[in-house]
């Protein structure tokens, strides 16, 4: 099995396809490649499991970071090394799949992972109203150190990839007009990769309870208008994963 490796093919230590030769004509969103060395220090500092190089933990975990990388900061479909995009689908929770074209239509970003059936004045964050942009600034302000990453447990490998995982950082950014709490958020749930012969990922499955995340997000005092035009930092230097 070779899937997305740590460091290999222009990467980071826990990413493939970042720079080098294979992405200098890559069309990134924000512009320029992202930078995950303050989401990495997160990463270190806070996970509960060391895989050893080349397992089957330590690929996964390499591939989940990779695909999460290019969905948020690649431009062109072309561009994608660890997806098919002509057969790619993502489901949350039992939800049909959808395809790159209708993910693209939810706005990307965050918002596919957040989809809710609930009214829109019962919604913490609404999907519906945000752009990938607009997404992407609300979770990288309220995030400053990142979203970290860590896979848990790997209970198949390929063709059909099955794991648990963990999702990490401290609110000590407002979040859609809540002040920060400085607190842990952490989001625990069971995904399923399907690749194909080419070790392409062709179907994601997401499971987790979204509001683990916006439920720790939104515990802060409500602020005034001016307080929540609080900016982030550059965008290319606030990651998940």
């Amino acid at each position: 099995m070779s899937m997305a490796s740590s460091g290999a093919e222009g990467g980071d230590k826990y990413r493939s396809y970042l720079s080098g030769e294979g992405e200098k004509n890559t069309k990134w969103k924000f512009g320029a490649p992202p930078s995950y060395d303050v989401v990495n220090k997160l990463f270190e500092e806070g996970r509960t499991k060391i895989w050893p190089p080349g397992s089957l933990e330590d690929e996964v975990q390499n591939l989940v970071k990779t695909w999460e990388m290019e969905l948020f900061h690649k431009g062109n479909l072309d561009d994608f090394k660890t997806l098919d995009p002509n057969k790619y689908t993502f489901s949350l929770n039992g939800r049909k799949g959808i395809t790159l074209e209708e993910i693209g239509k939810l706005g990307g970003g965050y918002n596919p992972l957040l989809q809710t059936s609930l009214p829109e004045n019962l919604r913490g964050y609404n999907p519906d109203k945000e752009t990938a942009e607009s997404s992407h600034k609300a979770f990288t302000t309220t995030f400053p150190r990142g979203f970290a990453l860590e896979v848990l447990q790997v209970y198949s490998g390929p063709p059909e990839i099955v794991y648990k995982f963990r999702h990490w950082g401290y609110m000590e950014g407002p979040f859609q007009g809540h002040a920060p709490t400085g607190e842990l958020v952490e989001v625990y749930g069971m995904s399923i990769f399907t690749v194909d012969e080419n070790n392409k990922i062709v179907k994601v499955e997401f499971f987790y309870d979204p509001g683990q995340l916006l439920g720790g997000l939104l515990k802060g005092e409500k602020l005034g208008t001016s307080s929540q035009e609080t900016a982030s930092s550059c965008p290319v230097l606030k990651s998940t994963g």
